[in-house]
This record gives structure tokens, C-alpha cells and sequence, in this order.
């Protein structure tokens, strides 16, 4: 399967919260579920898509190792314990969750390792998360270019990672873009919403219409039914040059995830 531009993302959803929005979002016809290990929600995902009736071969399965599990002796036992709290053989995509800089693992170890996890078929593909343009070059050298399937990345109206997306769009690697609503608070900006009041849609759907049509792949998140169906739509939606240009000029390379220790040093997004 190819990566899938449209799915659900579970960050921060645990328990039987993480179980209703599955539910809910595979009953409305969503096909791709985002997970890691750090959410400690992949046993309650398992269940979701267990008692859904749904085969989970037809579902595009990620999850994501953590830093704990970087080292060769600890990244493939602990996707083999992913799978088993989700309840298949493989997942359809692995990646490296925060490429960790103050972690004594260097990329050179955990990327071999990685691809070694997809040769066993363990992950049908593999790929990275939060890397910048040096370690981007750094896992290439490793495994190539053609073995990394995406960069997830945050990427908003607010941060659009310019040069790191046009690296990734020379090098074939797929852009997924995780916090695409800047937690929320794009949904506020009234460029976006004189758009959504002009086309008769929601804040939601106009960024992530956005975002598909650049190409990316998205992954938002919601607890409630009418929210997921209502993001799902956005696939539907086609903004006007004018409309795409005005968010372009959004950027302001604004950032809502920067944790000490995990994350790089971030290419300018401008």
C-alpha cells in the first residue's frame, strides 16, 4: 500500500478515549491510524480494530519507536512487542519517532536496525520523524533514499518547512504533516476562516485541504464523530490559487513541538 494521504492521528488519546475515536473514524471510513509506542494507546488501538469487524489487513497500520528503543539490541524486540499489542504480523510503516540528538545511538545504528526490521517483515516500510535536512542525509547514506518512506514532520500554515519540504520532495521522500491545525490555534486565524465563511467549510477542512493539495500527507486527530467525518470531507475540497496563496503567506515559522533532548537543531522554514 502507499502511504495514504488521509488518516487518523491518536496522539494524546489513551484508553477507552483512543477506542471510541477509532471506532468512530473507521465506521466513517477511515483506512490509516497513527500511533507509537510513546502514546501507550497501541493495545487499546489493537482492541478498536479488533472488535470493528474490520480486517486489519485493509488498514494502514503506523507506529513509531521510541528513544528508550533506538539501540540494535532494542528497536526490532520492541516493534515485535508493538505488533503484539496490536494484534497483527507487521504494520505497514515504522518510523523513527524523534531522531534524539543527545541519545549515545547514532542514526547509523538505529537506521540499519530499522531496515533490518523491514527485512525480517516485521514493518512493510519504514521512515523517519522529525528529522531535519543533515539527518535526513545522514539516514540516506545509511539505507537510501528509496528505503524512507516519509519524514513526518510539523507542518502548519504557521510552519511550513520550506527547505526541509523541498529536500524531501528531491529525494522522493513522502511529507506527512502532524500538528497541521498548530494545535488549534489556525482554526482562529481570520485569514482561514474568511476563506471557510467564503466556501461555506469549516477552519479544519480548509487547512487540511490546503495541506492535501501541496501534497502532504495529513493526520488530525478528534474525539468527536462529527469532527471526524467532518475532516474526513476535506479530501473533497479544492481551494483556489488565490485562496492556497493567501495561506502560503501565513508562515511565520512558528513552532508548538520543540522538546530538549529529542529534537534537532530545525532548518529555517522560510
Amino acid at each position: 500500500m502507499t502511504l495514504p494521504k488521509f488518516g487518523l492521528g491518536t496522539f494524546r488519546l489513551q484508553g477507552d478515549t483512543v477506542i471510541h475515536s477509532v471506532t468512530n473514524a473507521l465506521d466513517l471510513g477511515y483506512r490509516a491510524i497513527d500511533t507509537a509506542q510513546a502514546y501507550d494507546n497501541e493495545e487499546a488501538i489493537g482492541i478498536a480494530i479488533k472488535n470493528s469487524g474490520i480486517s486489519s489487513d485493509s488498514i494502514y497500520l503506523t507506529t513509531k519507536i521510541w528513544v528508550d528503543n533506538l539501540s540494535k539490541e532494542k528497536l526490532i524486540p520492541s516493534l515485535k512487542a508493538s505488533l503484539k499489542k496490536l494484534n497483527v504480523d507487521a504494520v505497514d510503516l515504522t518510523l523513527i519517532h524523534w531522531p534524539a540528538p543527545s541519545s549515545p545511538v547514532a542514526v547509523e545504528e538505529y537506521m540499519t536496525a530499522l531496515l533490518e526490521a523491514k527485512k525480517l517483515g516485521l514493518t512493510k516500510k519504514i521512515g523517519v520523524s522529525n528529522f531535519n535536512i543533515d539527518l535526513l542525509k545522514r539516514a540516506i547514506a545509511v539505507i537510501g533514499a528509496e528505503n524512507i518512506e516519509t519524514n513526518q514532520i510539523e507542518l502548519s500554515p504557521y510552519l511550513q518547512n520550506r527547505r526541509l519540504v523541498s529536500f524531501m520532495k528531491q529525494q522522493g521522500i513522502n511529507v506527512t504533516s502532524y500538528m497541521t491545525l498548530a494545535y488549534g490555534k489556525a482554526l482562529k486565524d481570520p485569514i482561514i476562516q474568511e476563506i471557510a465563511n467564503h466556501n461555506q467549510q469549516t477552519p479544519a477542512q480548509v487547512i487540511l485541504a490546503w495541506a492535501l493539495a501541496k501534497g502532504y500527507a495529513v493526520i488530525p486527530s478528534s474525539t468527536k464523530r462529527e469532527n471526524l467525518a467532518s475532516n474526513l470531507a476535506a479530501q473533497g475540497i479544492t481551494l483556489s490559487d488565490e485562496q492556497l496563496m493567501k495561506i502560503d503567506q501565513l508562515d511565520t515559522n512558528s513552532r508548538e513541538v520543540n522538546p530538549e533532548g529529542l529534537a534537532p537543531i530545525w532548518d529555517p522554514s522560510i
